[in-house]
């Protein structure tokens, strides 16, 4: 499915069906909405689904990878190659996502956007799902990342992949895997969110007080230079994203346009979740934020899609680490849709005034 095509299926939340959801929670066996946000996740689930049983059960996280040109700055404390050890690290089992995704019953499912290193072997034995664009972005600092159309491949490759995973899954997550990919992530927040670059520009992979410096000055170059445009998501992705970036962005549009929840996962994720917010606010309807990160630049995009994140756990992972540990608060808010009783159904008085 092409690009405009999603975008012309994506409806908001069903309203019937987030009232009956708030008609029982208002009547549960507790005092009035005494569990919180963990109603107002139920009652969201219940609107995105058109269910009161949401179906939660069968969880994939989309790990999405890719190389960025702009690693070239020295941004990051890591070299361009660790990306590609890191899908190695996925498919093994070995790395933090493997460990949470586990814990939390959701499946990892690894694909290449466009990591450096040729991944083909990977893909040919069904180890990861090739989307790749191209072999990492340009250097955004020097130029656009990439091209428009290999901006508007990249957002209709994450539309594929959520509809290829579409019939064995329920809910959706956002992972990536991208050495330097906070950088691009900081430069949309900054043009997409109007704020100057160094209040959205935090320590990514763990730099020191020089190399932030640094880093600030290669992104405000690279906006500066490549001056894309708040207006149109398709350019500020192609002058100063990155393939992973877009992918999610795509994935996010495809999961929306299924009428499914999609949890968003760090700072790179929530870039994403912009990108795929500025071409159709009504995505933000099916976006569940998993967490706050200690990436400076999260609240700011968090504010602009109008979420509240359920966990503030210091994360700074990525991985879509975050969104599989959300999980669990996912099967809490839909037991409390449809286990609890009403005072009626428990024959319990209820509150007098």
């Amino acid at each position: 499915m092409n690009l405009e095509t999603t975008l012309s299926t994506i409806e908001s939340q069903d309203n019937q069906w987030r009232a009956r959801a708030k008609a029982r929670l208002d009547q549960l066996t507790m005092p009035h909405w005494a569990l919180g946000r963990l109603m107002d996740l139920a009652m969201d689930l219940a609107g995105i689904t058109r269910s009161m049983q949401p179906p939660v059960k069968r969880r994939a996280v989309a790990v999405m990878a890719g190389d960025h040109g702009v690693a070239d700055e020295g941004v990051s404390c890591y070299p361009k190659e660790v990306t590609a050890q890191m899908v190695y690290n996925f498919i093994a089992g070995g790395a933090g996502i493997n460990a949470l995704a586990q814990s939390s019953g959701t499946n990892v499912v690894v694909v290449d956007m466009g990591v450096a290193t040729d991944l083909s072997e990977l893909a040919k034995a069904g180890k990861i799902i090739s989307k790749r664009v191209a072999p990492g972005t340009a250097n955004m600092a020097a130029g656009p990342a990439m091209t428009l159309e290999q901006a508007r491949r990249a957002l209709e490759a994450g539309i594929e992949v959520a509809y290829e995973l579409g019939p064995e899954t329920d809910v959706f997550a956002t992972g990536e895997m991208g050495i330097a990919n906070t950088t691009p992530s900081s430069a949309i927040v900054s043009v997409l969110c109007g704020k100057p670059v160094a209040e959205v520009t935090g320590r990514g992979t763990g730099i020191d007080d020089a190399q932030h410096i640094h880093k600030v000055s290669v992104i405000e170059r690279a906006i500066s230079l490549n001056t894309p445009n708040a207006s149109d998501p398709l350019d500020v992705l192609a002058k100063v994203g990155g393939f992973e970036i877009g992918g999610l962005a795509g994935l996010i549009l495809g999961a929306a346009s299924q009428r499914k929840p999609v949890v968003i996962d760090g700072f790179i994720s929530t870039a994403a979740a912009l990108i795929a917010h500025a071409f159709e606010p009504k995505t933000a309807e099916y976006m569940i934020a998993a967490h706050n990160s200690v990436e400076c630049g999260h609240i700011a995009a968090l504010a602009k899609l109008g979420k509240q994140p359920l966990l503030d756990l210091d994360f700074r992972l990525g991985e879509g680490t975050g969104a599989a540990v959300a999980m669990h608060l996912l099967d809490a808010a839909v037991s409390v849709l449809t286990r609890v009783a009403t005072f009626e159904e428990a024959s319990v008085s209820q509150a007098t005034s």
